[in-house]
């Protein structure tokens, strides 16, 4: 069994990781918080933001990107705090959550496609891109909880992890910035796609929490790495200096007496063999 080492906990529910300027930027999302983590464990928060933070960003210039969950909107922080990029309430079926930002700054963010929480019926959901002036246009459609993203090195194919589809999905990015050419990346068994990021051999790792688990997958559906976790696991990072240590990040499930009192979030950390490539 792989042994991971944990680097940060008490968290409430952390989510969408991402490697940038030396540390680890993941949301805190319950807890309306972006924070940053170090490697030695020391935790910054960075902004709040009162519509739960999901997917982060940047824009070529440098300026952070945050996904506004439950009211649906891109915003940037600026010197003078958070601004609204785009409004995607009608263009986003339900709450919105991870993205991936390109080279050209072009964010590409996944929406829920119906209210988990309360066992509504699943319906399909869209991709919206929305583009560094504000433009947002659904980009793709008929995704069962688009969720995770990457962006290859070359930035000519985005794969997203559908959640209730149990897959990873493939599209290729037009120079307008659309996506075309779906096809099935992989087929996932026994295990879900939440967060995913990609390495310099072409393999996908996955956060997920129905199994407990990081799996690392190739294009195909072959599981070349699994790695156990006591709680479940919602999303993964590689990063640190040379882009082989894998941040995990796990949320027991919430007391209900305790609400966003319960601090059952951790980030643990293993090393791989294998570096970070392409996007986030």
């Amino acid at each position: 069994m792989v042994k991971t080492n944990r680097l940060a906990e008490r968290l409430v529910f952390p989510e969408g990781p991402r490697w940038h300027d030396g540390r680890l930027w993941f949301s805190d999302m319950n807890a309306q918080q972006v924070m940053t983590l170090d490697l030695s464990g020391k935790l910054e928060t960075v902004v709040t933001v009162r519509g739960n933070p999901s997917g982060l960003g940047w824009t070529p210039q440098g300026e952070l990107l945050v996904v506004s969950m439950v009211d649906r909107r891109l915003l940037k922080l600026a010197p003078e705090g958070l601004q609204e990029v785009a409004n995607l309430w009608d263009l986003a079926t339900y709450h919105c959550n991870d993205m991936v930002v390109d080279t050209l700054g072009r964010a590409y963010i996944g929406n829920f496609g119906f209210d988990l929480n309360t066992g509504e019926a699943i319906r399909p959901a869209e991709i919206v891109m929305v583009s560094p002036d504000g433009e947002a246009r659904v980009v793709a459609d008929n995704l069962l909880f688009p969720n995770g993203m990457v962006i290859t090195p070359d930035g000519k194919t985005l794969i997203v992890g559908e959640t209730y589809g149990s897959c990873l999905t493939a599209f290729a990015i037009e120079a307008d910035g659309s996506l075309s050419r779906r096809r099935l990346w992989a087929a996932m068994k026994g295990a879900v796609p939440d967060g995913i990021c990609l390495d310099a051999a072409g393999g996908i790792w996955v956060a997920s929490p129905v199994s407990s688990e990081v799996l690392r997958i190739v294009e195909g559906g072959d599981v070349t790495d699994r790695i156990s976790m006591p709680a479940s696991t919602y999303a993964c990072m590689l990063g640190g200096n040379d882009g082989r240590t894998l941040f995990i990040l796990t949320s027991e499930p919430p007391d209900p007496f305790e609400g966003r009192n319960w601090h059952g979030g951790c980030i643990d950390t293993v090393q791989v063999d294998i570096p970070h490539a392409g996007l986030p």
